[in-house]
């Protein structure tokens, strides 16, 4: 064996194993191995067990032995964001507050066409540069995989310049970056045609173009009122998924529709769900498409929140992501979102932890991350405290001290 390190002792390791994709979830279900080591085999874990059984068994692993207490967790999983974007929407929030309508602030210069303007004034590399460091910031808090998404292009060279940005971003951060196509974001105001001419024009010329650049499997759209009917969407989904992209939908964030056609395409997620019924959640909870909250949106809207406490206790699998976005969810503090939706959802800590890690990472469709077990991505991060609930409890003031990234310790190259 080589490239071993071993890190250790630490309080408490919860490994995330043993857990359903699916359903509600009690604390007593963590696994939790106490004064433990994490053994590493260059990317991967190798083993997670007794701190001094580890020590005896392998004396040639590189040694990083701590000296006070420790609570490790996988690398938090991000699913859903859309940090590549150029300006700010502070005036936007300003206005939402003081009561402005979505049409009044739209008819000011406001709304997602300003991000799209101020977007497409920036060079692939300003953009990439930008992307990165909300990245980086990301991972000092403890994210080590993010989910990016394009859609403040709304054309084929714009969407494009969009997404090898993100690429870029992720040569140029440690953490990982999983692009995603949300060019049916809105129909943009300079596109002359309409909605069915525009999907037709951006699966026909961009498509394959990703495809052949391998700049995203991934494709989203909004099917809402103000952006895409079910009936619009449906060619442009159909299309994709024959070609084989995996699939995600912002759903049922104002009115519903959008979950369902989640589940009819056996999208990844449906993410949002915002308005969700009764009816809606049960449909989702008996499918294999992931539920993601959008806790973020929720306070930067001034909204209800996802109903996270019905999903899961219907069976359904629920992730957490924190849309940060500069419209309406710009704090972007994953760890602090999850917190305030479990206040108001009344979600376990065993759920909040499973939402932001493994239920996650099945929203991205990866299975290689989200648990510290042999043959993972060796993510994990380790909060400065000897009891995992104290994490939550603190509602995201408490973040972690160390942050390893696929097997290196990446918080102190952040630090230097």
């Amino acid at each position: 064996m080589k490239n071993l390190k071993l890190i250790g002792p630490i309080t408490q390791v919860l490994t995330m194993v043993r857990l359903p994709l699916k359903g509600a979830l009690k604390d007593e279900q963590l696994e939790i191995i106490q004064n433990a080591g994490i053994l590493l085999e260059g990317d991967r874990f190798l083993q997670v067990d007794c701190w001094q059984k580890l020590k005896n068994e392998f004396p040639k692993a590189e040694i990083f032995e701590l000296e006070k207490d420790y609570i490790a967790l996988p690398g938090l999983i991000d699913c859903h964001t859309h940090i590549c974007f150029g300006g700010s929407r502070a005036k936007d929030f300003a206005m939402r507050n003081a009561g402005k309508t979505y049409l009044e602030i739209a008819d000011s210069g406001g709304g997602i066409w300003d991000t799209v303007s101020q977007t497409r004034k920036l060079s692939i590399e300003a953009l990439a540069k930008s992307t990165a460091k909300n990245a980086d910031r990301h991972l000092s808090e403890g994210v080590t995989t993010i989910e990016v998404k394009s859609g403040y292009g709304l054309s084929v060279e714009e969407e494009l310049k969009m997404l090898r940005a993100i690429q870029l971003a992720n040569q140029n951060s440690a953490a990982d970056l999983i692009p995603t196509c949300f060019a049916a974001h809105m129909k943009p105001r300079d596109f002359d045609g309409t909605i069915p001419e525009y999907l037709n024009y951006i699966s026909n010329e961009l498509f394959p173009i990703l495809q052949t650049e391998k700049l995203s499997n991934r494709i989203d759209a909004f099917v809402e009122k103000s952006a895409f009917s079910p009936k619009e969407i449906n060619p442009y989904f159909q299309k994709a998924k024959n070609m084989g992209f995996e699939l995600t939908v912002h759903a049922d964030q104002f009115t519903m529709g959008g979950s369902a056609v989640a589940v009819k395409f056996d999208a990844l997620s449906a993410d949002h769900l915002e308005a969700s019924g009764e009816k809606e959640i049960k449909v989702l909870a008996q499918s294999n498409t992931i539920a993601v909250a959008l806790p973020g949106a929720s306070l930067g809207l001034g909204c209800g929140f996802t109903p996270a406490r019905k999903i899961l206790d219907q069976g359904g699998g629920l992730a957490i992501a924190s849309d940060w976005n500069p419209g309406s969810a710009p704090m972007g503090d994953l760890l602090a979102q999850a917190s305030i939706l479990a206040t108001f959802e009344k979600l376990s800590t065993a759920e909040v932890f499973a939402g932001i890690t493994f239920r996650a990472a099945a929203a991205l469709g990866l299975n290689d991350r989200g648990k510290i077990w042999p043959g993972f991505l060796a993510d994990f991060i380790l909060f400065p405290t000897s009891d995992y609930r104290e994490i939550l409890y603190q509602q995201g003031k408490l973040k972690p001290e160390m942050v390893w990234k696929s097997g290196e310790r990446v918080i102190e190259q952040l630090k230097n």
